[in-house]
């Protein structure tokens, strides 16, 4: 169990269910910037939804983010690009009612904070409203650093997002950044830019190890890792990847821990049978 629950010593997640109701103190960004001092690693996943993240709550997950990667994870849309505002707010919404004690981050979705600064705070404002996240977080380096000065001006937690950045999926594509000596003076230059504005963490995507732990070493804010190598602080990893639940070949950055599609199909296949045949419902399964 990660170290980065503030948890009383007679307290532990498996006695506190994340539907309990009983109060509960969250991971907070004070938390997050004491583990960097300490040198304590610590581990992110992706939910959309109440279950998955009460699931990964009493597991002990410490920062839970809703990312657009619902957009092609869980909605059904081709990239992170047609996510709209209100589908983050609400799906935040429902993994903040999921949760007691993760410090839960909600993505600014594409157009949602690119204008300006005031955008960008009007759009936060919602997600720490409306959905009652703890932070959130947005995508690019010195071009964000305007809205990200503002929103934590404003006492909003900021996790800024360099390297590859999908929402820009049209003009990056999806390569590696920050390799050669002009991209990776540029990616240093954008990590202190956000560092600098106030961001409390930064996601370095899809950068060359050894780069993102110059970066890892330079900020005294965190860094986390997803395709960045293994000497960022933190790393994070879209849970339906992490749980084999992504049809197709996975990007090279990304270890399957688990088979759940497979067990899922078996499960609705069990099932399917056993209605054809009769088994289901069985005596057992029935009111008298």
């Amino acid at each position: 169990m990660t170290s980065l629950w503030p948890a009383p010593e007679s307290a532990t997640p498996e006695q506190e269910p994340a539907y309990s109701g009983a109060p509960a103190p969250r991971v907070t960004v004070r938390d997050i910037a004491a583990a960097k001092w300490r040198g304590e690693k610590w581990a992110m996943l992706t939910a959309y939804d109440a279950m998955t993240a009460s699931v990964f709550d009493q597991a002990g997950i410490p920062v839970i983010l809703v990312g657009d990667t619902m957009g092609d994870n869980h909605l059904g849309y081709d990239s992170t690009v047609p996510v709209t505002l209100e589908e983050v707010v609400f799906l935040a919404s429902a993994v903040v009612r999921g949760t007691r004690r993760a410090l839960i981050v909600g993505d600014l979705p594409f157009g949602s904070y690119q204008r300006d600064p005031g955008q960008a705070l009007r759009s936060a404002m919602r997600l720490v409203k409306e959905a009652g996240v703890g932070a959130v977080k947005l995508e690019g380096g010195e071009r964000s650093a305007p809205q990200i000065e503002l929103m934590v001006g404003a006492g909003i937690p900021v996790m800024a997002h360099i390297g590859l950045t999908p929402q820009s999926v049209n003009t990056l594509g999806h390569r590696v950044q920050g390799r050669g000596e002009t991209a990776a003076r540029q990616l240093l230059q954008d990590a202190r830019a956000v560092r600098k504005a106030g961001a409390f963490a930064v996601v370095l995507e899809a950068v060359p190890g050894a780069l993102a732990a110059e970066v890892t070493a330079d900020l005294d804010i965190p860094t986390v890792g997803i395709g960045a190598g293994p000497d960022c602080d933190a790393q994070v990893l879209v849970w339906t990847d992490a749980a084999g639940m992504t049809e197709g070949r996975a990007p090279r950055f990304v270890k399957r821990y688990g088979d759940i599609r497979q067990s899922l199909g078996d499960v609705a296949r069990a099932y399917a049978e056993d209605v054809v045949t009769g088994a289901f419902p069985a005596p057992e399964h029935t009111y008298a």
